[in-house]
């Protein structure tokens, strides 16, 4: 599955409303301000903070900036 590029322009962090980076081997989009993952189940953004897992520095170190 892969967000295109029409969708992710349109995403936001429900939190910070900051800009979401995919990352496709972890199905999820980040959002980097808040350090959480937000899973994409079936093609489906799951944009709930209670669904996000959060990240460590070293986990935001390692995606694409």
């Amino acid at each position: 599955m892969m967000v295109d590029e029409k969708t992710l322009a349109i995403l936001a962090c429900p939190l910070c409303k900051g800009k979401l980076i995919w990352v496709a081997e972890q199905q999820a989009l980040i959002c980097r301000g808040d350090r959480l993952a937000y899973p994409v189940q079936q093609g489906i953004p799951m944009l709930l903070s209670h669904e996000a897992r959060e990240l460590s520095l070293a986990e935001l170190e390692q995606l694409p900036s």
